[in-house]
């Protein structure tokens, strides 16, 4: 790893952790295509980046409990069934090519380009009265997403964990995201376990990741919400567009190497 490989990778971090931080995400929607730019294999990226998202999920959870707003009782109804399915995705991930897992991490942005609007709807929308369908039915499915995503993928879960609690569960906005970052450091660490048994973590890049995403978040906690929403909103949405494009990419240069 060089000198521009670290300083990369410190700058990935803080750039995702500036994001995740704003919109209540996590970092891998990031994460895995900045590593897989970098030469590593997709299975890396997806596990490194779990690795780094357990750092700055407990950082923030912990920050949450001091401040009051970790409810545990809600962590764990997401959190225990997201802890299953989070294997399932590891599983799924080790064993199927690598240029599949490419292109369904390049579905996955697109459809993040339309779940970060349908949160901005849902928030505008947001209403306390609603009452849930069935909480356990619903915690069950919002969990499940979220760890599905989150060992599949190597991302958080939160970009669906969120939108999911405010239309199922009738959850508010801050509620719905302080619980999902609750919620992902049972998926990230239960990910990142496994990858890791299977010598899949690069745990020097996850570790400098995850540093770079615990600064990141500091910053957008305290001066990036004073900045318009649909500016950021804007630029988040044309990035994953453009990520989703070099995903979709990269999956066919690996398709045409093994088919080569």
């Amino acid at each position: 790893m060089t000198t521009t490989d670290i300083f990369v990778l410190a700058v990935g971090g803080l750039v995702s952790g500036i994001m995740a931080g704003l919109l209540g995400i996590g970092g891998g929607v990031l994460l895995v295509p900045l590593l897989v730019s970098l030469g590593n294999k997709p299975i890396e990226a997806t596990a490194t980046s779990s690795l780094a998202i357990v750092i700055t999920s407990v950082s923030g959870s912990i920050q949450n409990w001091r401040m009051g707003y970790f409810n545990l009782k809600k962590v764990l109804y997401l959190g225990i069934p997201a802890l299953i399915t989070a294997q399932l995705g590891v599983l799924i991930a080790i064993n199927i090519p690598s240029y599949v897992l490419l292109a369904l991490f390049g579905v996955l942005l697109l459809i993040n380009i339309y779940l970060v609007q349908l949160r901005k709807q849902l928030l505008i929308q947001e209403n306390p009265d609603k009452k849930p369908f069935n909480p356990t039915i619903c915690s069950i499915a919002t969990g499940g997403a979220g760890g599905l995503l989150a060992g599949l993928f190597g991302v958080g879960g939160g970009v669906i964990m969120v939108p999911l609690q405010m239309l199922l569960l009738g959850e508010h906005i801050k509620v719905a995201i302080q619980t999902s970052l609750g919620v992902i450091i049972s998926t990230a660490v239960s990910s990142s376990v496994t990858q890791a048994y299977a010598g899949n973590v690069l745990f020097i890049q996850g570790i400098i990741l995850g540093c770079g995403g615990l600064l990141g978040a500091q910053i957008s906690t305290r001066v990036l919400p004073k900045l318009p929403d649909n500016v950021v909103s804007i630029v988040f949405r044309s990035f994953l567009g453009i990520l989703s494009i070099y995903i979709f990419y990269r999956a066919w240069l690996n398709y045409q190497g093994l088919a080569s």
